[in-house]
């Protein structure tokens, strides 16, 4: 079974409801009982005179559990009314943007809060990690990774993260382990503090530093050198230094150091 409503709109469907009696509207949540299970989709019963349809494409969000393994003759659950088969005149059901609707307020409320999330690792591309958070896919770019080295054998795996960025309409979830990281580490990241690290990375701006699992700058205005090269000359990758914890920006998840200020 399936849709074929081009140019089938909410006002068509209003009218469609008032014919039939139903007291529903696009849009609504409804409760509704699975009884019958057919090639494409499911009938659910939600109290009209005729049954609703779930086509298997609205089972899940997640690919894996598109399918009827998940459900059940006899389930009694809430559904998505999503729209309406003018041939069949059946109303068209869906899990799949219930599941959306409710993982979105979910992702708005932890980023109310803030919170530490441990989340899937599903893979990583040229630009960074892709993770998978209550259901939608959600990116690490490459520069909030930290210390983090990309490899395949961390698919599946779990990673602390924190949101960074959050665009439910343009279905966009932006995460950062520096941030996570920053987080966990913060009691003892208070600024005038002294600490060791070493250097995995400089460049002409300055030096990046690998304090335990996080990642510092010491940014060139706060090297004691004269003129930038002697940056390359001066320090060379693996040498371990002293800097001083000068500002921690908890919100990108960045540490900023300096040497200039070493008593």
């Amino acid at each position: 079974m399936t849709k074929n409503n081009e140019g089938f709109t909410h006002r068509n469907f209003a009218a469609v409801l008032q014919k039939y009696k139903y007291d529903l509207n696009l849009g609504d949540i409804v409760a509704g009982t699975i009884f019958s299970f057919e090639l494409n989709g499911v009938l659910v019963d939600i109290g009209t005179p005729i049954s609703a349809y779930l086509p298997i494409q609205e089972v899940s969000s997640n690919q894996d559990l598109n399918n009827f393994t998940s459900l059940n003759i006899n389930d009694t659950r809430e559904f998505f009314l999503l729209d309406y088969n003018i041939q069949s005149k059946q109303l068209i059901l869906s899990i799949r943007r219930l599941e959306y609707i409710r993982a979105w307020k979910r992702i708005r409320q932890l980023l109310a809060e803030d919170s530490l999330l441990n989340v899937m690792i599903k893979g990583f591309n040229k630009g960074g990690m892709i993770i998978n958070l209550e259901g939608i896919s959600g990116f690490v770019p490459n520069s909030h990774l930290g210390n983090f080295q990309k490899s395949e054998q961390f698919n599946n795996k779990f990673i602390k993260l924190k949101l960074l960025n959050v665009e439910e309409k343009s279905n966009n979830l932006i995460l950062s382990h520096r941030r996570a990281l920053i987080s966990q580490a913060s009691s003892n990241l208070i600024v005038g503090n002294i600490i060791e690290g070493i250097i995995n990375q400089i460049t002409p701006y300055g030096l990046f530093i690998k304090v335990g699992n996080l990642k510092g700058l010491v940014h060139i205005s706060e090297i004691n050198i004269k003129n930038l090269e002697q940056i390359s000359s001066q320090f060379k990758i693996g040498d371990t230094i002293k800097a001083v914890i000068i500002h921690v920006d908890k919100k990108q998840g960045r540490l900023s150091l300096s040497m200039k200020h070493l008593r």
